[in-house]
């Protein structure tokens, strides 16, 4: 049962690692050209793919007709998609004759859309996943192949659940690649009265409003840390950067204090308040001119919060 791969990113970069490890037979690789004004962090699908001797292409819009043509070449009997980052519209859809499918960094029918990786931390969940499902016309909706689970911890950043779901998603493909290959995968519909759907972010979406409670500006803090662009706060010296704070107790001293106000402890720790509890910076830049006892609300330094 042929396939072709569309990838992109880590994520992208090991499920075609596990496809050739499992000798799946692989006809066409569709990603993107590396970046350099992004940050790569990331092994290259271009790359790999290449290295093993797969046709490669990474086109600017692969719903182009001329694109759409390229793929019926190809003949793939299944199409899998990885960290893709264009909706692939019917036409591509189509040509696979045993169908398409997505994985997908949610535990589905949660989080479909866009960064849903970032927006479970940002609403502090505490489980996570991947799930392998169909592709149909709605972006996430189709039915479900197989899912893997995993634990959120706490202060997990970002990238720290990005590589706790690495390995998720190698299991899952591993699991289902019998499946994939007899093109009779198991299916189980979304139960569509637990939907929840986001889109996409965007760096301006990382700006901390200090009214808001301590857990919930840690959430975010911790949703878009390195190597997303990181959380902020505007104040008159410039931008100050949070990468990673510690929901703190909040001492007598600083109840009285408005959020934004900052503070340092006779070991040298920082702390900013919040609406509701205070914060620990651990890992923050201050612009020139700026020292942590100076405040970091916007208000107060006279920039404006919106």
């Amino acid at each position: 049962m042929s396939i072709a791969l569309f990838a992109y990113h880590e994520l992208g970069h090991q499920a075609l690692q596990t496809l050739l490890a499992e000798q799946a037979p692989v006809v066409g690789v569709f990603t993107y050209e590396d970046d350099p004004d992004e940050n790569c962090w990331f092994g290259s699908v271009s790359e790999l793919a290449r290295d093993a001797g797969i046709p490669t292409f990474t086109p600017a819009d692969v719903n182009q007709p001329e694109w759409v043509a390229k793929l019926r070449e190809l003949a793939p009997e299944v199409l899998l998609s990885v960290h893709y980052r264009h909706m692939l519209k019917r036409p591509i859809r189509r040509v696979p004759s045993r169908g398409c499918l997505n994985l997908h960094t949610s535990l589905l029918p949660k989080y479909r859309g866009r960064c849903p990786l970032n927006w479970q931390l940002v609403h502090g969940e505490r489980e996570s996943g991947v799930t392998l499902h169909e592709m149909v016309a709605r972006a996430d909706a189709g039915a479900i192949v197989d899912q893997e689970r995993v634990a959120v911890g706490p202060e997990d950043t970002a990238l720290e659940l990005y590589q706790k779901l690495l390995p998720a998603a190698r299991a899952v493909l591993t699991r289902q690649l019998p499946a994939i290959l007899a093109g009779a995968w198991p299916r189980r519909e979304q139960d569509e009265a637990r939907v929840t759907k986001f889109g996409g972010r965007g760096p301006e979406d990382g700006r901390i409003d200090w009214s808001a409670p301590a857990q919930r500006i840690h959430d975010l803090v911790r949703a878009v840390s390195r190597p997303w662009p990181g959380a902020f706060c505007d104040v008159a010296p410039g931008r100050v950067m949070v990468w990673r704070t510690r929901v703190a107790a909040l001492p007598p001293s600083a109840e009285a204090l408005e959020p934004g106000a900052t503070w340092s402890d006779p070991a040298g720790r920082a702390y900013v308040r919040a609406g509701e509890g205070c914060l620990e910076l651990l890992d923050f830049e201050l612009p020139e001119g700026l020292s942590i006892g100076d405040g970091l609300a916007s208000q107060a330094a006279g920039v404006s919060a919106s």
